[in-house]
């Protein structure tokens, strides 16, 4: 499992994939849902998208979900419970902004 450290350097390293997290996101809470995925908010990103990433092997590595995840309803208060959670390293310390 990834580190804090490590997804605060990846997501300093490649913006446009919260970007996209967000805007995805958006799209399914304004549809409606009250509760969904990251792991598919991520797949919208890896497949519908022509998104170039720096700084891991893969392009979105799935140790990443729950960081995003909880940087989403960090940064947006209002949403706090859309992505459900499990504990997880991603729980360790604050996600830089």
């Amino acid at each position: 499992m990834k580190s804090k450290d490590d997804f605060n350097q990846y997501h300093a390293e490649n913006p446009q994939v919260y970007e996209l997290f967000k805007r995805f996101t958006f799209q399914v809470i304004r549809r409606g849902f009250n509760n969904f995925s990251a792991e598919s908010i991520i797949n919208q990103i890896r497949w519908f998208t022509e998104v170039e990433t720096v700084g891991d092997e893969f392009k979105i590595n799935n140790d990443y979900k729950p960081h995003y995840s909880r940087k989403f309803m960090q940064d947006y208060p209002e949403f706090k419970g859309f992505f459900r959670t499990r504990k997880s390293v991603a729980d360790a310390s604050e996600i830089e902004r």
